[in-house]
């Protein structure tokens, strides 16, 4: 990104893609994804992903309760849309990555999930219902992976938000591997029946963390499962993927339609290319920085004092 781009443009070009109005269940096939991260997912992120190849980018987990407190303003000179809360944004995109945007909703509750969702919608093309984070911020209040131990609920929330979001706004859900392979498809089956349009599955149980190896060979037999279901539901696989030419392998070992990185995209926001950029402090990470001190002025993203 030249000086005279960064200047005249808030955000990275997207690399070209197909036109559409809205995402269908076909979108969510032969596509390596920017998988939701906490903190490191936000639009800079984002944008850089798409830029290099991200077929489509979900946002970090924004619990419910969060967005419903915040105020909505768009900066007239960046375009940026910001949800901002008292002291901070809660939530900040930009129109150009709407068409790819999923927006990651933590709930444990089918009408505040409801709300949450419509409070965003005119901003993204998705919502996706987090039912895999294992950390306390969000299984305390019953969100998150406490979603595996209660599927009534799980499946309510997923219900509700089909039922209630526009047809042109797809419904999704991510989960983790429960210890049982018979339990995991009973679930699935579950989930599959609300009429999500995809679903991703991190290849972890509740109890496991990143330096544990993910199960990917357990997700064969899921997708063989969803496709016997006959709705045409693409399963996306997580964990353990860190580059365009890693996802080639996990594809070929699972099944999976599609594949999200999440630890790649951290460490190399271009790894969805096939061929991701090199030496990143200088080809990558001055024009991260420039993108970042645009946004700085409008949200404070928490790259901008890190890099400062």
């Amino acid at each position: 990104m030249s000086r005279r781009s960064a200047s005249s443009s808030p955000s990275p070009r997207c690399s070209k893609r197909l036109k559409r109005d809205h995402l269908t269940k076909e979108d969510f096939k032969n596509g390596v994804f920017l998988a939701p991260m906490v903190r490191s997912g936000a639009l800079p992120t984002r944008l850089f992903a798409l830029k290099h190849g991200a077929t489509l980018v979900w946002a970090p987990e924004i619990v419910d309760k969060a967005i419903l407190h915040s105020t909505r303003e768009v900066d007239p000179i960046t375009g940026v849309i910001s949800y901002n809360g008292v002291s901070r944004a809660i939530f900040a995109t930009h129109p150009v990555e709407k068409p790819y945007l999923i927006y990651q909703i933590g709930s444990s509750d089918p009408e505040l999930a409801v709300q949450a969702a419509k409070m965003v919608m005119q901003d993204v093309s998705g919502i996706d219902l987090n039912c895999g984070c294992p950390k306390p911020f969000s299984t305390h209040a019953g969100m998150g992976a406490a979603l595996l131990t209660n599927p009534d609920l799980l499946c309510s929330i997923l219900t509700a938000l089909r039922r209630e979001m526009p047809p042109e706004i797809t419904v999704t859900a991510k989960i983790r591997l429960l210890p049982s392979q018979e339990d995991t498809l009973k679930l699935v089956e579950r989930i599959v029946n609300t009429g999500i349009s995809a679903l991703t599955v991190h290849c972890r149980t509740r109890n496991m963390r990143e330096k544990d190896r993910a199960v990917i060979e357990r997700l064969r037999e899921i997708v063989e499962f969803v496709e016997g279901l006959g709705r045409g539901i693409a399963v996306i696989e997580n964990g353990d993927c860190m580059s365009w030419e890693d996802a080639k392998r996990v594809r070929e070992t699972t099944g999976a339609h599609s594949v999200m990185i999440a630890r790649g995209a951290e460490a190399n926001p271009s790894c969805f290319s096939s061929n991701p950029l090199k030496d990143i402090e200088k080809t990558l990470i001055p024009a991260y920085l420039r993108v970042v001190r645009i946004f700085a002025r409008t949200y404070h993203h928490p790259s901008a004092n890190a890099y400062r």
